[in-house]
C-alpha cells in the first residue's frame, strides 16, 4: 500500500510541475487559471504541488486553457498516469489520404506563386512548382533525404547568398524558431536552431541589404532569381481544430508577391 501511495504521489507531482511550468510560461496566476477551468485556486495549487492527482478530464481542460500544444498534452497525460488522448498518425497513412490530397490541391492551385507544406521541424513535405523554381541550383545535400525549409533559406550554399535582405530575413526566421522552441519542448527543433543560427552570414553580394528601403506592409523576402529581385510576403496557415498530433504540427506557407514586378514575372513562367 505504501509503495502504491508513493507512486501515485510521484505521478501527481510530475504532472503538477509540468502544469505549473506551462502556467508560468503563459503568465497566468493560479486564480486566473482556476476561473478559466471552472475550478478553485486551492485545487490548482494542490495539483501543482502534487497533493492532488488531477483527473484525465481536468488535465485536458487545464491544457486547453493554457493553450498547450497537442503533443505536450499527451505528455501531460502520461505524466499523470493516463494514456495519450491524441493519436499521431503517419502522414502517409491511408486514413490521411484526403488530407494529403487537399493540401496538394491547395498548393498547386496557388501556382505560379510559391507554396509548401512543412512539419514541426520545418521539413518540407510538399512543394509546388513555384518553390521548385526558387530551389533551382541547390546542392544535392540540401535536398536529400528531405529538404528542410530553414536549411534551404539560411545555408551558405542554399538561398542565403540570393537573399537581398538576408540579415533582416535571417533574424525573422530565427525569432520564429525561438517562439516555436518556447512553445514545444523539441530537442530536434532546438538542434536545428543551433545549426542554422551558426551558419555564416555573407558580408557582400546578394546578402547585402538593399540600398534604399522599400515601403511594404510586412517584412518581405527579397530574393534574386536570374538577374531579377523577386519580393514575397510570407503567410503561414495551420489547421484550426486538429484531433491528431501530425495534423496539428503541419503548416502551409504561401509566398504572396509583394510588388507588381514579381507578379508579372511569375505569371510569364506559366503563360
Amino acid at each position: 500500500m505504501t509503495a502504491l501511495v508513493s507512486a501515485t504521489a510521484s505521478t501527481a507531482q510530475g504532472v503538477g510541475q509540468l502544469l505549473r511550468a506551462w502556467r508560468v510560461r503563459r503568465r497566468i496566476s493560479q486564480l486566473e487559471l482556476a476561473l478559466r477551468a471552472d475550478s478553485s485556486a486551492r485545487h490548482i495549487s494542490f495539483i501543482e504541488t502534487g497533493r492532488a492527482r488531477p483527473s484525465e478530464e481536468m488535465v485536458l481542460r487545464l491544457a486547453e486553457r493554457l493553450d498547450v500544444p497537442m503533443r505536450e498534452r499527451n505528455a501531460l497525460l502520461l505524466a499523470a498516469g493516463y494514456a495519450p488522448h491524441y493519436p499521431e498518425t503517419p502522414l502517409d497513412d491511408p486514413s490521411l489520404d484526403a488530407l494529403r490530397a487537399g493540401m496538394e490541391r491547395l498548393i498547386r492551385g496557388y501556382e505560379p506563386y510559391p507554396a509548401l507544406v512543412v512539419d514541426a521541424t520545418y521539413d518540407v513535405l510538399a512543394a509546388n512548382r513555384g518553390i521548385l523554381m526558387l530551389m533551382e541550383g541547390m546542392p544535392e545535400h540540401l535536398l536529400t533525404p528531405r529538404p528542410n525549409a530553414m536549411r534551404l533559406a539560411l545555408h551558405p550554399e542554399g538561398l542565403a547568398p540570393r537573399i537581398r535582405n538576408l540579415r533582416e530575413w535571417r533574424g525573422h526566421l530565427l525569432e520564429q524558431m525561438q517562439r516555436q522552441i518556447a512553445l514545444h519542448r523539441s530537442p530536434p527543433l532546438r538542434a536545428l536552431y543551433e545549426e542554422v543560427a551558426a551558419y555564416p552570414v555573407p558580408d557582400t553580394g546578394a546578402g547585402e541589404e538593399p540600398d534604399e528601403p522599400v515601403p511594404y506592409f510586412a517584412l518581405p523576402l527579397m530574393l534574386e532569381h536570374e538577374g531579377r529581385t523577386l519580393s514575397f510576403i510570407s503567410s503561414i496557415s495551420t489547421f484550426n481544430t486538429p484531433m491528431d498530433v501530425t495534423v496539428a504540427e503541419l503548416a502551409i506557407e504561401t509566398l504572396l508577391p509583394a510588388d507588381p514586378a514579381t507578379v508579372k514575372y511569375l505569371q510569364t513562367l506559366v503563360s
